[in-house]
């Protein structure tokens, strides 16, 4: 039997060897995320989560506050209002904010949990009570009979489906126009992202870990964690949110922070709902309006041929394809998603039809579905 001097020996090695392998790989991404800061930026001066409209306090029907900022003119003739994504908040529609206000009336709101909204419990973190709380939204900040064009992002897409179940008779009437954007009607898979083989694993794996770190004492821990952040966060953020290799760092660090600020408890309760999401019956009610459905072709949370197919199932839907773009597309390409909604506002306060689609392929690359039948 070999001594335990021996053994410890061997031991000692092996955590060294590890230790070592772990240093390397944080010296390699500090190295890599040090490079990538050196690029010039011109992103780098931009005031990223500092512009603000008039703030709006709105309660939903369970009595969680929610935060709404307007910004733009009352008398504007459409009102847009934008639903953030999963772990986001309302901030993340920087570019929107600072570039869309002279086009319309624009209304921001943080879901049930993220931003500066109220905490909710985590059975009520569901799909459908964020449909429930857009309705709220849309009382509370679009009163009349003034019409209004709804832009929603990843989850805030859900959102907005969500709100065509539960209240159809407003779409048509009230609601003119849909912008939805990165988004699927129903069978999510959070762990998408990762090479096949481990997608099993990783989806029994991750409820009950992030259960486990946001109850009791754990929650702390892991907020300070979290809190710390690092630069295998900031290069995790940028391979999973953005397809662009040369996107700016400063873009990367602000969505990463505001990912970062959502409670983990909110991140578990929604990961579930994501999961269960299903609004297919939703989709002939969003067909009622011009809807444009934005798609990124290096999206490696909503695959491409999902997003498609989310096109093909609203009657007249238009789907624009994004080349080189991933998940954060409203950070990433903000000029082509402001078109986006821009074209939507146009159609839906003029009273014109979707345009009749076929496979021809677009100016910017996007083919169309053919119209229905």
């Amino acid at each position: 039997m070999a001594s335990w001097r021996r053994i410890t020996g061997i031991a000692g090695l092996a955590v060294g060897a590890v230790a070592a392998g772990a240093g390397a790989a944080l010296a390699a991404e500090k190295v890599a995320v040090g490079r990538l800061r050196l690029r010039p930026d011109p992103e780098a001066g931009e005031p990223f989560g500092q512009l603000h409209g008039r703030p709006l306090t709105v309660v939903a029907d369970d009595g969680v506050p929610l935060h709404a900022e307007i910004n733009g003119p009352d008398d504007a003739p459409v009102t847009v209002v934008f639903c953030h994504g999963y772990t986001l908040s309302q901030d993340v529609w920087h570019y929107q904010r600072r570039d869309l206000a002279a086009a319309a009336r624009l209304v921001f709101w943080d879901q049930r949990g993220h931003g500066r909204s109220g905490q909710c419990s985590q059975e009520s973190c569901t799909i459908s009570q964020l449909g429930a709380d857009l309705y709220a939204v849309l009382t509370a900040a679009a009163p009349g009979p003034a019409p209004v064009v709804l832009v929603g992002h990843s989850m805030g897409g859900m959102t907005i489906m969500a709100l065509a179940r539960q209240h159809p008779e407003l779409f048509g009437l009230k609601v003119t126009g849909v912008v939805l954007i990165s988004t699927v009607a129903g069978g999510v898979d959070p762990t998408i992202w990762l090479p096949a083989p481990l997608r099993p694993v990783a989806r029994q794996a991750a409820l009950p870990v992030l259960h486990g770190a946001s109850t009791g004492r754990r929650a702390a821990l892991t907020e300070r964690v979290r809190h710390a952040g690092g630069d295998l966060a900031f290069l995790g953020t940028r391979y999973i949110a953005f397809g662009d290799p040369a996107v700016s760092p400063a873009v990367v660090e602000f969505l990463e922070r505001i990912i970062r600020a959502t409670p983990v408890g909110v991140v578990a309760a929604f990961y579930v709902a994501l999961i269960n999401h299903d609004e297919q019956s939703a989709l002939e009610v969003l067909g009622r309006v011009p809807v444009t459905v934005v798609a990124a072709e290096n999206d490696r949370l909503i695959p491409l041929a999902r997003a498609e197919e989310l096109a093909a199932g609203i009657p007249g839907a238009k789907l624009e394809r994004v080349p080189e773009a991933g998940h954060a597309i409203i950070l990433e390409h903000p000029e082509l998603v402001n078109r986006a909604i821009t074209e939507v506002i146009a159609r839906s306060t003029t009273g014109a039809a979707s345009p009749a689609n076929d496979r021809r392929p677009r100016a910017n690359g996007t083919a169309a579905r053919p119209a229905p039948a």
